[in-house]
């Protein structure tokens, strides 16, 4: 395997006609990430996808895997690369360590003990002598990360693989996709369930409508993306006066009252809400409690695709 990054693609559109899937999307994935591509759906995730595995020819741009781009090596560039698009496909009447060893021999072999290891993995190993027509969706979904696992992947691919799932099932999944990135795969996730890309990733791409709107840490879509800080106060003497005081100050750049409490929004992320304790006790108000809301990713999303960004 080269030094390459495991994924870069760089200016993929794909049209259909007059409709735009994706609009110039650049893509680093480097190794050990835990790599989130968060959209609604229908906002190009699973076309990115595509054209970066080579199964759909982009319109524009270029992609390649470990420093090969697909369309011209062919499948030697999915060497080290594995994963599923819009989820796995199994024979349904056929057993899941069965299916395992139909796509392991036509994928060059495995011993049957990898078989058996992979089935470990995701915790499928009693129920590998089940039809697969049989499983639930979280189980065919692991399933499909194990058939996976047989080709030892250094970069995983992985599309919504919790969509579907009820509460038990995406956490057993997260737990999973966890497992495997501790033990050196790099993992590319699209998702359109925030919770989920903020709670596993290291680093996130946004899109929405085919276009690239933010990628970079995760951290930083906060930072970078959020207009301001919010820091709630209370005050046991007038509140009127805390208004005023707060209102006056630049840094400062909406005030309101909320259930009692006093809701300020500073002007941006960078200013310290020590600020706010400062204007208020040098005033003369009486300050009994300041709190920071944190900002979540599901916040910043809405703001960043309602175009609400700085």
């Amino acid at each position: 395997m080269t030094d390459a990054a495991p994924v870069v693609a760089r200016g993929l559109v794909k049209r259909y006609g007059d409709i735009v899937a994706v609009a110039g999307v650049d893509l680093t994935v480097e190794p050990g990430d835990i790599f989130g591509y968060l959209g609604p759906n229908g906002a190009g995730k699973t076309t990115s996808l595509r054209m970066l595995l080579g199964l759909i020819r982009p319109t524009e741009g270029s992609a390649q895997l470990f420093g090969r781009d697909p369309l011209e090596v062919g499948a030697r560039a999915l060497d080290g690369v594995a994963g599923f698009v819009e989820g796995p496909r199994f024979y349904p009447y056929l057993s899941g360590r069965k299916n395992l060893r139909l796509l392991a021999d036509l994928d060059g072999g495995a011993p049957a003990s990898r078989i058996e290891e992979v089935l470990d993995v995701v915790d499928l190993r009693d129920r590998g002598k089940d039809r697969v027509g049989g499983y639930s969706h979280g189980m065919r979904q692991r399933l499909g990360i194990a058939a996976s696992l047989l080709r030892n992947p250094q970069l995983l691919l992985l599309d919504e693989p919790t969509t579907g799932l009820d509460p038990a099932g995406m956490r057993d999944m997260r737990e999973l996709v966890k497992q495997l990135a501790s033990e050196g795969i790099t993992i590319l996730l699209s998702s359109h369930i925030l919770a989920e890309v903020e709670e596993l990733c290291n680093r996130v791409a946004i899109i929405e409508k085919g276009r690239l709107i933010y990628s970079g840490p995760v951290q930083g879509v906060r930072d970078q993306m959020s207009q301001g800080r919010v820091i709630w106060v209370r005050v046991s003497s007038d509140q009127t006066q805390a208004l005023e005081l707060l209102k006056s100050r630049t840094e400062v750049s909406e005030v309101a009252t909320v259930d009692g409490e006093i809701k300020i929004t500073l002007a941006n992320h960078e200013i310290d809400h020590s600020i706010v304790a400062d204007v208020l006790v040098r005033g003369g108000a009486k300050l009994t409690e300041l709190r920071e809301d944190e900002i979540g990713l599901e916040e910043v999303f809405m703001r960043v695709t309602r175009g609400e960004t700085q």
